[in-house]
């Protein structure tokens, strides 16, 4: 993909690939420019989100992007804190990642999956003020839905591998089946 056609992509919003009573909406940071670009999630080549939603046992095969829709056929579906596509996340202001995880909030009390996985403990704790929170299950909850923090599958997030993030992905999924 030609950078022209990145930085056209650069503040773009792309769908939620999302429905009601799902087992897992995950959350991610916000859209990348490939992502913004292509139209899909994780779009980017480096990211490891799809082979990880695959090694954790979410997926039976790895999906490519272009495949975000499958999700849903699992229970799964995808949102982001904030809505508008960048090179990088610190592109963000804190106010827009707290006034994401306001709508946010709203999306999952209208949605009600059964679990919320943000993915980049940062970005969750900016976005709902919970500056302490660690990767793994937390207190709060949305309504009926129980909330996860994820570590971010950026290539850029040398401190887990696709195997540790694969690990800490199947503890949620076997949280999920448990519910």
């Amino acid at each position: 993909m030609r950078r022209e056609d990145l930085e056209a992509a650069r503040d773009r919003v792309i769908p939620d690939v999302a429905a009601g009573g799902l087992r897992v909406l995950f959350c991610g940071i916000n859209p990348s420019l490939m992502s913004g670009a292509t139209g899909h999630h994780f779009a980017r080549p480096g990211n490891r989100f799809w082979p990880v939603l695959h090694l954790s046992g979410f997926t039976p095969r790895q999906l490519r992007p272009a495949e975000q829709g499958e999700l849903l056929t699992y229970g799964l579906g995808i949102t982001n804190v904030a809505a508008r596509a960048t090179a990088r996340a610190d592109e963000l202001s804190d106010e827009e990642f707290r006034e994401g995880g306001r709508i946010l909030t709203a999306k999952v009390e209208r949605l009600r999956p059964r679990w919320l996985a943000v993915v980049g403990i940062t970005a969750y704790r900016t976005a709902f003020d919970d500056r302490k929170a660690r990767i793994g299950p937390q207190d709060r909850t949305i309504g009926d839905t129980r909330v996860w923090a994820l570590p971010n599958p950026s290539g850029l997030n040398a401190h887990w591998t696709a195997q540790t993030m694969a690990a800490e992905f199947a503890r949620l999924r076997e949280a999920a089946a448990a519910d």
